[in-house]
């Protein structure tokens, strides 16, 4: 078996933090996370790749920096539904439990995005 590389390590996590953002794009917009198709309150998560852009272009594109983007990501995209499901957005076409599994499955991607740039930062 193969061990990953930190020069690997980084062009996966970087793949997989664009593939991310963009998925979290094209839901939020075409399908809506929070309420139906279309609900004003999808607008919320370009935070999640603003939050991204600024953590990535302060730290300058490095390995640790960029893991520090994705947990942040991970986090601000946490809150946004956590807040959702507090403020009872989206009801009825988008139940809590519908919500808090699609931005879990977000919080996963940079998260794992972020545990690859971790490596990534070690094996430097």
């Amino acid at each position: 078996m193969q061990t990953v590389t930190g020069k690997s390590a980084y062009r996966i996590a970087f793949a997989g933090a664009i593939l991310a953002s963009l998925l979290l794009i094209w839901v939020s917009l075409g399908v809506g996370i929070i309420g139906a198709d279309g609900d004003t309150s999808n607008r919320v998560f370009f935070w999640v790749i603003a939050v991204g852009v600024i953590f990535a272009a302060v730290g300058r594109l490095k390995a640790g920096a960029m893991a520090l983007a994705m947990f942040a990501m991970a986090a601000v995209t946490l809150l946004i539904g956590l807040c959702a499901i507090a403020l009872g957005l989206g009801m009825p076409y988008s139940p809590p439990l519908e919500i808090l599994g699609l931005t879990g499955f977000f919080v996963v991607l940079f998260g794992a995005a972020g545990w690859l740039f971790l490596r990534a930062a070690e094996r430097k």
